[in-house]
């Protein structure tokens, strides 16, 4: 795949750059946001001319962080959240699914672009349960060593770590590796969700997969790696996967029946739940 060992490239914090292009707003213009630039308007663009539903994976995304974080704090209990790579705040963000769950949860969001941690921190201002931390969630061993990070969650109890529509802007092959690192950090008992975007691999979803990716790596942004299941499950190393195990994120426990089918595009993006034994 095209640029598949290039390094992760938000490494260097676009910030309030107009003439480069946020993962952070590109994402927030896919749901329909206010707080993107004509730059990140582009990259949609670029990948409208061979998918013409990519919002559909920012939304599936969406939708499934939703659900899977009712079902941590509702079913597993879990009252620590650390989302890496939160983007910008929009509807329904972490803190305000788990919190209203468990009121004295406490959300951790984690993310190196300026924009957000401005936007984040004057939304969350008053919530003291809630904090951001400026880091490159790429960089394990740096977010797990935080002094804020540590003194903010206890690590000695389950934590739910989250790495939705993160994962596949990082184009490395150690992917597995970095994931260890994080879980071989984590308590018994907690929980790790990915969504990520997804290649099939059947000849219609691969040839789709592929022209997203290509117009995902070569634009402003310059990241969107689509993986295998294979390559994706090897993000939940030693974990116990949560029934229906890794599946398109619209199959991961939907909210209700399925009036409509899914397009294509929406199949191209899978996700799961893990918890560490």
């Amino acid at each position: 795949m095209s640029g598949a060992t290039a390094p992760y490239p938000s490494a260097v914090p676009v910030g309030v750059d107009p003439t480069r292009a946020s993962i952070a707003r590109v994402y927030d213009a896919a749901l329909n946001g206010k707080d993107n630039y004509e730059i990140d308007r582009q990259v949609l663009a670029q990948v409208r001319t061979v998918a013409p539903q990519v919002n559909d994976l920012a939304w599936a995304n969406r939708d499934f962080l939703i659900r899977s974080c009712r079902f941590l704090a509702m079913q597993a209990g879990i009252d620590q959240f650390l989302d890496l790579g939160s983007g910008l705040p929009t509807a329904e963000n972490t803190h305000q699914v788990v919190q209203r769950v468990h009121p004295e949860a406490k959300v951790l969001y984690v993310d190196n672009d300026p924009v957000v941690l401005a936007h984040g921190r004057a939304l969350l201002e008053e919530n003291d349960r809630t904090h951001f931390v400026a880091a490159d969630i790429f960089q394990p061993e740096q977010i797990l060593e935080h002094p804020e990070i540590r003194e903010f969650l206890d690590f000695s109890r389950p934590i739910a770590l989250l790495q939705i529509g993160t994962w596949h802007h990082y184009l490395g092959e150690d992917g597995g590796e970095k994931m260890a690192t994080y879980i071989d950090a984590l308590a018994p008992g907690s929980y790790v969700s990915i969504a990520h975007f997804y290649n099939p691999g059947t000849p219609e979803h691969a040839e789709l997969a592929a022209k997203m990716e290509e117009k995902f790596v070569h634009s402003p942004m310059g990241s969107g790696r689509f993986r295998t299941r294979e390559e994706i499950q090897a993000l939940f190393p030693g974990l116990e996967m949560v029934e229906p195990g890794l599946v398109l994120c619209d199959d991961w426990w939907p909210d209700g029946p399925r009036l409509q089918p899914l397009n294509l595009v929406r199949q191209c993006i899978a996700g799961g739940v893990g918890r560490k034994p």
